[in-house]
């Protein structure tokens, strides 16, 4: 159902007890990232500011996104580059406080992999593939990838990506460590969402840590024990480990 920010042109939004799930819709564009999707996935980044839950992120029509919006790319200048308009969005989704996961099904190109890159967690179907070819449109991967691509699959890899212009098909992309698993097409949303289910069983609170901390730069073991303190103090720690004794001793 579509509620809670909107209403939306480019994207369709769907909000259950634990997650939102967007799809991006550009069916006339590949799902191309314009504009106006960037100003709606701000919104629903609000959304999850405010009440933070789990993120599904996924591409309607068996593409995920065919990239940036081109022509939008033509008419912008420097002015436009130095307002950092996708990656400005794209640091925005990195650090929303609950796991982001995005599944994809076919092109995941330019913006549209470097939105894929700013999620915690990405599964693909076997016709995924995920490049940044923007040096050939006399440009560079400016909104995140030139960042986080090394961070994700290595240095080499990243450069056979971002210089060398490979894409990653869905086999080299696991092999990369780029995904978590490859599914059938038919069975991708149900992959992910199963995936999903898994970490929403799991301390929101905990996830929510989890994730900070291991996004905090220049790592330290105070912010551990921190997290590590707050968590202790919580009941959710204490019912959970009771149970976890509790049946292990009727086992």
């Amino acid at each position: 159902m579509n509620r809670g920010c909107g209403p939306y042109e480019t994207l369709l939004v769907e909000e259950r007890a634990d997650r939102v799930v967007v799809t991006l819709h550009r069916p006339e564009a590949r799902n191309a990232i314009d504009g106006r999707m960037v100003a709606e996935l701000h919104e629903v980044c609000a959304l999850l500011e405010r009440e933070p839950k789990l993120l599904l992120l996924t591409g309607h029509g068996g593409v995920f996104a065919g990239g940036a919006d081109i022509a939008e790319l033509l008419r912008r200048g420097r002015d436009e580059a130095l307002q950092g308009i996708n990656s400005r969005l794209f640091e925005r989704v990195r650090r929303l406080p609950m796991p982001t996961l995005a599944a994809v099904d076919g092109w995941a190109l330019g913006g549209g992999a470097e939105l894929s890159y700013a999620c915690d967690l990405r599964i693909c179907g076997p016709d995924a593939v995920f490049g940044n070819p923007e040096p050939g449109l006399g440009i560079l991967a400016a909104a995140g990838a030139c960042r986080r691509l090394p961070e994700l699959v290595g240095e080499s890899v990243a450069k056979q990506v971002l210089l060398a212009g490979r894409n990653l098909d869905a086999r080299a992309a696991l092999a990369a460590g780029l995904v978590i698993d490859v599914v059938p097409a038919e069975k991708l949303s149900a992959e992910a969402h199963a995936l999903l289910d898994r970490m929403a069983r799991s301390s929101a609170l905990a996830l929510r840590l989890t994730k900070l901390v291991v996004d905090s730069p220049g790592a330290s073991p105070v912010a551990d024990d921190l997290a590590q303190a707050v968590l202790f103090e919580g009941q959710d720690k204490k019912d959970r480990m009771s149970r976890f004794l509790e049946k292990r001793s009727q086992a």
